[in-house]
C-alpha cells in the first residue's frame, strides 16, 4: 500500500524493500535510544547495505543492458538523493553549536562536518574510537560513517561493473565476479574483526560483502525464477533471520563477523522472494516509515546526542520525546527537503545542478573548516570553556611516553635531571598520573622512570580475550610488556622503589557494574584459562594469585607500592562540567558515592590486601585526596579533576603529590 507518489526511478518501486527500510531505521533508532530488548538494532545498517547493493546493481545492469547507462547521471542521482538533507542537518548543527558548544566541542563538530561533507566519516571515526564506545555519544555526526561507506561504494562499483560488462556482456560472468568479491570481502571481514575490529566495522573493503550480497540477489533473481510456494518459505525464513538478529544479537559480539551473515542473509531472502503482500511490510505505517527512513536516520542521532549533552538520556520522558521528534523532523525533512530538492534538481541541466551542489558543499565546507581551525571567543560562559579545556590538560609527553602499540618500540621515559629515584609501571592510568609522581620525586632530588602501555595493568601473565576489541592483534602484548618491564627493572639499584598503578576493574567487572550488582560479566582478561563469569571463584582466585605473584616478584628486589584504583566518574567530566555551567547547574554534582566506589573495586582491593599479607608490599590510597567521607568528586573549585571519565587531568593528578611523597619519606 503506497502512501507517497514516488519520483521516477530506473527501478520499479517495491513495497517489500520500502518495508525493509522501515524495519531497518526503527531498529537503529530504538537501539540508539536504548529501548529494552532491541539489543541488535544496529543490524539495521547492515540491512540498508544489502538494499543499496541490490538497488545500485539493478540500476547499473539495467542501464548497461539498454546501453543507456551514464556514470554522470548515476552519480548525480545519488548526490541528489543523499546530499540536500545531509547539508541541512550539518547546517542546523553548526548554527546551534555556535550557542551551545564550547570551543573544543565546536571545533570537533567542524571536523566531523568536514568528514561528512567529504563522505570520509568512516575513516575519521576509524582513526578515533569505536562505534560502541561510551565516547561515541559525544560525536554529533558519527552516524554518517554508513553514508560514507555507501558513497564510496557508489563511486567505485559502477566503474567495476561497467568495465566488466564491456569485456564480457554476460550476467553469469558478472555474477561469478561479484561472488568472488563477496567471498574476498567476507574473508577480509573475518580476518579484520579479530585483528583490527574498528577497520572491520568502518571500512568499505570489509563491509563490501554486504553490499555485494544485494547485488548477487538482483543478478540471481534475473537468472533463477522462484516458485510461489518456495518464495513464501524464503520470505518467512528471511524475516525470522532479520527479527532474530534485531532481538538476539548484541554489541558484545564481534561485528561484523559471521554473526552479520544472519541479517544479511535474511534481507537477501526477503528481497529475493519479492513478496509484496506480507503483513510486516505492507501496512500504512511501514510504508510511511520506509519513505522517510533516510531523513529519520539523519536526524535521530543528533537528537540522541542532545539527550546526553543535557544529561537527560536516562529519562523515559525525554527518550520518548526524542524518538517522536525523530519521526516528526524526519517527516518534515522528507516533505520539505528531500522530495522538493530532488524534483527541483532533476529538472535542471547537468551544469546548473552541478554548480548548485558544488556551491552548497563548498559553502558549508568553508564554514566547517573555519570552525575547526579557529576559536570564536565569548560565545559561551567562560567557566564552560575552562571546564572543557581540562579534556586536553594531560601529560604533555603523552604521545611520546604512553605507548599504544608495541611496547618494545618505545624507550623508557625519564622525568627529571636527577638520579633515578622511582620506577612507575602500569597502564594509561599510570600514564595519567606520572607527572604527579615526578613532581613528588623531584621534591626529593630524584627522577622518575615511566613504563606504561595502554590497557595493560601491571600483572604478570595477563592476556586479553581474543574476542576483546582492544589490540587483538597482539594476544601476548600485556604479558610481554610486564615481563620486559620486570627484566628492565633488574638493571636498577635495589634501593629504587617501584609503583604499580593500573585500571584492572573494567576488564573484570565491565564498564559500570560492581560486585553488588550480581551481574554476570565475561572478563576481558584471563591468566591460565578463560572464564565465562567474573563471579566465578576460579577466575577471582587466578586474578588474586597473579597480582600477588607480580607484586612479590618485584618485592624480592626492591620496595613495591600498589596504588588503589582511581575512582571512575561514569560521565565525561570535562564535557559534563562544561554543560552544567552552560545550563546553570552546579558542576560539583559530578560525583559518585564512596559506597559505589568500594562496591565496584572490592575485588581489586582484596587482591591488593592479599599481596600485602603475602610479602609486605605497601599501599598508596588516593581516596583521601579525591574523596571525602561520602563522595568521590569529579571536580574541585569548579574545574574537572579528570580529562575524561576515569583518567586524571594534570590539574587532578597534582592532588596526589602528597600521596606519592610518602614513597620518599
Amino acid at each position: 500500500m503506497k502512501t507517497t507518489t514516488h519520483l521516477p526511478s530506473p527501478v520499479k518501486f517495491r513495497e517489500d524493500i520500502n518495508g525493509l527500510r522501515a524495519w531497518a531505521v526503527m531498529a537503529v533508532v530504538l537501539f540508539h535510544f536504548q529501548i529494552s530488548g532491541i539489543t541488535g538494532g544496529f543490524v539495521g545498517v547492515d540491512i540498508f547495505f544489502v538494499i543499496s547493493g541490490y538497488l545500485m546493481t539493478s540500476i547499473i545492469v539495467k542501464g548497461l543492458e539498454k546501453e543507456d547507462f551514464s556514470l554522470t547521471q548515476f552519480y548525480m542521482a545519488r548526490v541528489r538523493r543523499i546530499l540536500p538533507a545531509l547539508l541541512v542537518v550539518i547546517a542546523v548543527l553548526l548554527m546551534l553549536g555556535w550557542f551551545w558548544l564550547a570551543t573544543l566541542e565546536y571545533q570537533s563538530l567542524g571536523q566531523q562536518s568536514l568528514y561528512s561533507l567529504g563522505f570520509i566519516s568512516n575513516f575519521g571515526y576509524y582513526f578515533s574510537s569505536g562505534y560502541f564506545d561510551s565516547g561515541s555519544h559525544e560525536k554529533w555526526l558519527l552516524h554518517t560513517w554508513s553514508l560514507a561507506v555507501e558513497a564510496q561504494f557508489y563511486l567505485l562499483f559502477p566503474i567495476f561493473v561497467s568495465l566488466f560488462w564491456k569485456f564480457t556482456r554476460s550476467l553469469k560472468s558478472l555474477t561469478v565476479a561479484l561472488a568472488i568479491l563477496f567471498i574476498m570481502s567476507f574473508a577480509l571481514n573475518m580476518w579484520l574483526v579479530y585483528r583490527d575490529p574498528s577497520a572491520a566495522f568502518y571500512l568499505l573493503p570489509s563491509r563490501g560483502w554486504e553490499l555485494a550480497a544485494g547485488g548477487l540477489v538482483f543478478l540471481l533473481a534475473k537468472q533463477l525464477k522462484l516458485e510461489i510456494k518456495l518464495s513464501r518459505i524464503l520470505n518467512v525464513l528471511g524475516w525470522l533471520l532479520i527479527l532474530g538478529s534485531i532481538f538476539l544479537i548484541n554489541e558484545e559480539m564481534r561485528w561484523p563477523g559471521y554473526w552479520a551473515l544472519f541479517p544479511v542473509l535474511g534481507t537477501s531472502l526477503v528481497i529475493y522472494s519479492q513478496k509484496q503482500d506480507f503483513m510486516l511490510i505492507n501496512s500504512r505505517a511501514a510504508q510511511w516509515l520506509g519513505d522517510r527512513s533516510y531523513s529519520i536516520y539523519l536526524w535521530h542521532w543528533p537528537l540522541m546526542v542532545a539527550l546526553y549533552f543535557a544529561n537527560i538520556h536516562e529519562s523515559w520522558f525525554w527518550i520518548l520525546a526524542a524518538i517522536t521528534s525523530s519521526l516528526l523532523i524526519g517527516h518534515l525533512s522528507f516533505r520539505f527537503i528531500e522530495t522538493p530538492t530532488r524534483k527541483y534538481l532533476s529538472k535542471k541541466s547537468f551544469k546548473k545542478e552541478f554548480i548548485l551542489i558544488v556551491l552548497g558543499l563548498v559553502f558549508l565546507a568553508i564554514i566547517s573548516f573555519s570552525i575547526q581551525n579557529h576559536e570564536f571567543n565569548n560565545r559561551v560562559p567562560e567557566g564552560a570553556e575552562l571546564a572543557l579545556n581540562e579534556a586536553v590538560n594531560i601529560n604533555p609527553r603523552h604521545e611520546e611516553c604512553q605507548n599504544h602499540k608495541k611496547w618494545d618500540k618505545s624507550p623508557s621515559c625519564i622525568y627529571g635531571d636527577y638520579p633515578v629515584g622511582v620506577l612507575l609501571l602500569g597502564d594509561s592510568h599510570a600514564g595519567a598520573s606520572v607527572t604527579a609522581l615526578a613532581a613528588a620525586s623531584q621534591n626529593h632530588a630524584k627522577s622518575t622512570v615511566q613504563w606504561t602501555l595502554t590497557t595493560c595493568a601491571p600483572i604478570f601473565n595477563l592476556h586479553y580475550s581474543p574476542f576483546h576489541q582492544f589490540f587483538p592483534d597482539y594476544p601476548n602484548r600485556c604479558k610481554n610488556f610486564t615481563h620486559k618491564a620486570f627484566l628492565n627493572s633488574l638493571s636498577y639499584e635495589k634501593n629504587i622503589p617501584i609503583v604499580l598503578l593500573g585500571r584492572q576493574t573494567p576488564a573484570v567487572m565491565g564498564q559500570k557494574a560492581s560486585l553488588d550488582d550480581d551481574i554476570v560479566y565475561k572478563p576481558r582478561i584471563f591468566f591460565n584459562r578463560q572464564y565465562e563469569s567474573n563471579l566465578n571463584p576460579g577466575f577471582q582466585q587466578e586474578l588474586r594469585d597473579a597480582m600477588i605473584n607480580t607484586a612479590c616478584s618485584f618485592k624480592k628486589y626492591r620496595e613495591v607500592f600498589l596504588v588503589r584504583p582511581i575512582p571512575e566518574m561514569k560521565v565525561n567530566v570535562p564535557s559534563q562540567a562544561s554543560r552544567n555551567i552552560m545550563f546553570g547547574l552546579n558542576s560539583s554534582e559530578i560525583k559518585i558515592t564512596l559506597k559505589e566506589y568500594k562496591d565496584r573495586h572490592r575485588l581489586i582491593w582484596w587482591a591488593q590486601d592479599e599481596a600485602v599479607k603475602a610479602c609486605g608490599v605497601k599501599i598508596l590510597n588516593p581516596l583521601p585526596y579525591l574523596c571525602d567521607e561520602s563522595y568521590c568528586y569529579g571536580t574541585r573549585n569548579g574545574l574537572p579533576l579528570y580529562s575524561d571519565d576515569d583518567h586524571l587531568s594534570e590539574y587532578g593528578n597534582k592532588l596526589l603529590i602528597p600521596m606519592f611523597e610518602k614513597i620518599f619519606k
